[in-house]
């Protein structure tokens, strides 16, 4: 299918950035992903391919318990082949799902926690050089302990450390997941502050 998606008004100043798209053509659909080629216009007159990955989005949460403790999951990543240490997170289950809707569900399914005040830290766009997709990292407090019930292809386990030393080890690198760091960083300044860098 191919369609000439709209082009959104520039903010005063910008005009010379834009590209604007042509056209946009999906190549393949897929269970979690669309694949577009989209062709733009770039400010220079001439056009270029645009690879996108069209993705529905998704809702991560740091829960962060009275004792300050955060509950972290650990799954082994394939595509990256990596054991990694995650925020609790996963993808709307449709377009235009609430994303708290979804916070509090996959913090339940991964952790076992509910959380009674869950507060948007921010959206955030992962890769935007290719892909759509955006992340809404939320604050989870007020935590009470439920039954862990994941997915049926997911197999994790949980992790529970001082707020602090994940902050820590996210700014030493030893947390990479992009999402991960920066929830915990705008987490911990919420709650306390300027967040410990060592």
């Amino acid at each position: 299918m191919m369609t000439t998606p709209p082009s959104a008004p520039a903010p005063a100043g910008d005009e010379e950035l834009l590209e604007i798209p042509l056209r946009d053509e999906v190549v393949f659909r897929g269970a979690l992903i669309d694949v577009s080629h989209m062709t733009v216009r770039l400010p220079n007159g001439r056009d270029a391919l645009r690879e996108v990955v069209r993705h529905k989005g998704a809702a991560a949460v740091v829960p962060v318990d009275a004792e300050g403790y955060v509950t972290l999951v650990r799954q082994h990543r394939v595509v990256v082949d990596a054991l990694t240490l995650e925020i609790p997170a996963g993808k709307l289950d449709h377009a235009g799902e609430d994303p708290t809707a979804c916070a509090h569900r996959e913090l339940e399914e991964e952790t076992g926690l509910r959380a009674q005040r869950m507060e948007l830290l921010c959206p955030m766009i992962t890769t935007p050089g290719f892909c759509t997709e955006r992340v809404s990292l939320y604050l989870a407090t007020g935590l009470t302990r439920h039954g862990i019930h994941p997915d049926e292809d997911e197999f994790l386990r949980t992790v529970r450390m001082p707020l602090a030393e994940a902050v820590a080890r996210a700014a030493r690198g030893e947390l990479p997941d992009g999402k991960t760091a920066l929830g915990l960083l705008l987490a911990y300044a919420r709650l306390y502050g300027l967040a410990p860098m060592k």
